[in-house]
């Protein structure tokens, strides 16, 4: 029979027991919740050689979501870049050899505040969701950025509402209700959610790629197709189709 001094100790033991299986179980299961964590890594191939870009859900989830489903769906394999611009940005997705628009689903909701408070900026080597003038039209073209676009990130609002004083472009703005300038078109900017993290290179030969009229487009079209051949999901330790 147990004093209650054995049963104390007995108690203790076990407590301190729990105490270490419960280090182990957490030490055993970090490196698991570190690599769930991670950023998906992605390589774009193209006919001028193979672009590596990693995309962050954490900065930018509904664009990036959106972005893996084109991939999984192969949205991408034989579209081409329709739109290079040396000084500015290599732009595709949408068109393939033909001109002819794929399908999109709906757009998705614009992160482009979002991802740049957490520190995506249109930098050289950022990707970015193309749209139209209306913020909220981003479907499945993205562009890379060839140099420092700052002029394409979302313009910052001070503190307050109404907010005191707003200046953009030379104009100044006093006491205006913050959800009129969270809503106006020109502030909004463009949504980056990955960058590039090898092949740069190729990306500086696709943007040296000479130019002219393509399809519906009267300029800034490759006159050597630049083809988008597949668009793969990374998963250690080799490459496999995102649909797969």
């Amino acid at each position: 029979m147990q004093t209650h001094t054995t049963r104390r100790q007995s108690l203790r033991f076990g407590t301190l027991l729990l105490g270490a299986l419960s280090v182990c179980w957490t030490l055993a299961l970090s490196p698991l919740t570190a690599q769930a964590q991670e950023a998906p890594k992605l390589k774009i191939a193209t006919n001028m050689g193979d672009i590596m870009i990693e995309v962050y859900p954490d900065k930018a989830p509904k664009t990036v979501a959106n972005f893996l489903q084109y991939v999984k769906d192969k949205h991408y394999n034989g579209t081409i870049f329709h739109r290079v611009i040396p000084n500015f940005m290599i732009q595709g997705g949408g068109y393939d050899l033909q001109y002819k628009e794929r399908a999109t689903r709906a757009p998705v909701q614009h992160e482009g505040r979002q991802a740049m408070t957490a520190g995506l900026k249109n930098q050289t080597g950022f990707l970015a969701m193309a749209r139209t003038n209306d913020p909220q039209s981003a479907t499945a073209q993205f562009f890379i950025n060839t140099v420092d676009n700052a002029f394409l990130d979302p313009t910052p609002i001070p503190e307050g509402d109404p907010v005191k004083r707003f200046e953009y472009r030379g104009q100044v703005y006093e006491n205006v209700p913050r959800e009129n300038l969270l809503n106006a078109l020109q502030l909004f900017g463009y949504t980056v959610f990955g960058k590039v993290t090898s092949g740069m290179e190729v990306v500086d030969r696709i943007r040296g790629t000479p130019t002219g009229m393509g399809g519906p487009f009267r300029t800034d079209v490759p006159k050597t197709p630049v083809v988008i051949q597949s668009c793969l999901l990374y998963t250690s330790p080799s490459p496999r189709d995102a649909h797969e």
